[in-house]
This record gives C-alpha cells, sequence and structure tokens, in this order.
C-alpha cells in the first residue's frame, strides 16, 4: 500500500534552515507528481510547494517562494523540502502528499507529518 513517511522537522531559530523528507513506497514513484502541504494550528492546511514526476519542474506557494525549494530523487522514492531563512510563520506541521486519479475520483495519501517550529 502507498506510504510516505517524513522527517527532518525540528526546532530552528528564525533565519535557520532546515531540510525535510519524505519516503515513499508502495507506488511508482517517478510517475506521480509529489506535494508539500502544511497545517498550522487554527489554520488550513495549505500548499506549499508541488514537484513534477521527473524533477524538472516545481510550483511553490507565494509565501514561500525565494526562500523554499522542493525537489526529488527517483533513484532514492524522496522528495525534499529545503527550507532557508525560515519566519516564525513557518510553524507549522509539514505534510507528503500524493493524488491518484481514478475516473473522475481523487485519493490523496497523506505522510503522518513533521513538526517545524520556528522560534528564538
Amino acid at each position: 500500500q502507498v506510504q510516505l513517511v517524513e522527517s527532518g522537522g525540528g526546532l530552528v531559530q528564525p533565519g535557520g534552515s532546515l531540510r525535510l523528507s519524505c519516503a515513499a513506497s508502495g507506488f511508482f514513484f517517478s510517475t506521480k507528481a509529489m506535494n508539500w502541504y502544511r497545517q498550522a494550528p487554527g489554520k488550513e492546511r495549505e500548499l506549499v510547494a508541488t514537484v513534477t514526476s521527473t524533477g524538472d519542474s516545481t510550483n511553490h506557494a507565494d509565501s514561500v517562494k525565494g526562500r523554499f525549494i522542493a525537489s526529488r530523487d527517483n533513484a532514492k522514492n524522496t522528495v525534499y523540502l529545503q527550507m532557508n531563512s525560515l519566519k516564525p510563520e513557518d510553524t507549522a506541521m509539514y505534510y507528503c502528499n500524493v493524488q491518484f486519479v481514478v475516473l473522475t475520483r481523487k485519493y490523496d495519501y497523506w505522510g503522518q507529518g513533521t513538526q517545524v517550529t520556528v522560534s528564538s
């Protein structure tokens, strides 16, 4: 079955960096775009970044553009989120996501999440 396992979160000071990883299994990883979402307490889940199946193209939310970089290694079935110049407002649980579309139905799979806390 589809499994997504995030790692790399933690406590970091403002201006610091973290690199999140998401190890995927149970599907043909190299054929699927991968997404990073985040959810802060009391807020809706927000799409942070998308990496195409080949990794040749990415999209980032305006709130993280220029600071976060999503990438992937298809040989390792892993997607990454490099987070630089972190701000307190980046504090959230970060989730890896993959979506499958069967006919007209969408199926989303999520990892357990990894907590990122930006604080001095």
